[in-house]
């Protein structure tokens, strides 16, 4: 946090990254291009007194890829009085996979039938009742990181009494899905100020086909239904900014797999090009809401 606050200015715009990655450059290239100022700030580097103080920004986008540092940053900034993309709410449902899941059912948005364990031998039952083969995934995570498929009961035993080792409480804790019977592909549709950007096939040979694990990315039409689904998605978090994950079961049904508050957009840019501008199209959301 700067030592001497300023006064707030709604035109001008934080962004908030520990990480500069590929695709924050095309967000600090669009900013520059277009002559909008914004302040990148590291969120490993900021503090905030607890009493309100006026901060220099009247709005900021959250890019930090820690879950933990994103939320209290979001926090912080929004008790100060900034707005805040994505919203604390949206930031936290989306950082937390059974957050997301609730979200999504109490909108009636088709998800895989899902199941939280307080403990790894009530996720033995859990299993039981949702079948064989399940995966087990961890509640904060990202970039497919241990999602473990489950094959049988006897694969579920060893992976869960490993887990029931570890002296993290959230480790005890299983969320478990059923494994849906679908073609080597996911979609990730970009949802941006309620409109979606555009779509693409994420491919792999693997359960996981995340871009930053080496999954191959290609074109997908944006149909009525993906559309439909990507924006009811969205709402539902309350996200803003939002990379939907769709899958296709073996009959051709959609079902929303998870949402992302931190969009990762390099596999999308690079499939459409020149098209879409997915910084572009951020920074225009952005300066619309700085406007309100």
């Amino acid at each position: 946090m700067s030592a001497t606050p300023e006064r707030p200015d709604a035109r001008r715009i934080a962004v908030l990254a520990s990480r500069i990655g590929a695709d924050e450059k095309r967000l600090f290239d669009a900013f520059e291009r277009r002559g909008v100022p914004y302040e990148h700030l590291d969120p490993r580097r900021q503090w905030f007194p607890a009493e309100r103080r006026e901060l220099p920004w009247g709005l900021a986008l959250n890019r930090e890829i820690g879950q933990t540092r994103a939320a209290y940053a979001a926090r912080c900034l929004a008790a100060a009085g900034v707005d805040v993309v994505n919203s604390v709410s949206a930031t936290e449902v989306c950082g937390d996979k059974w957050l997301t899941t609730q979200a999504l059912t109490a909108a009636r948005v088709p998800t895989p039938r899902t199941a939280l364990a307080l403990t790894p031998q009530a996720a033995l039952d859990a299993l039981d009742s949702l079948g064989y083969p399940a995966v087990l995934k961890p509640l904060v995570g990202s970039w497919g990181r241990l999602v473990v498929q489950l094959p049988d009961r006897v694969a579920a035993e060893g992976v869960l009494e490993y887990a029931g080792a570890l002296a993290g409480p959230q480790s005890h804790l299983a969320y478990v899905q059923e494994l849906v019977d679908k073609p080597d592909r996911d979609i990730r549709v970009i949802v941006i100020g309620g409109q979606v950007a555009g779509a693409i096939y994420r491919t792999g040979e693997a359960l996981r086909t995340n871009v930053a694990l080496g999954g191959r990315t290609l074109p997908c039409e944006v149909t009525p239904e993906i559309e439909k689904l990507a924006l009811e998605a969205a709402v539902a978090v309350g996200a803003d900014i939002a990379g939907v994950d769709l899958i296709e079961d073996r009959d051709g049904r959609l079902l929303v797999l998870e949402v992302n508050h931190r969009v990762e957009f390099s596999g999308f840019q690079s499939v459409l090009g020149d098209r879409v501008s997915v910084a572009d199209r951020i920074l225009d959301h952005l300066l619309e809401r700085s406007q309100r």
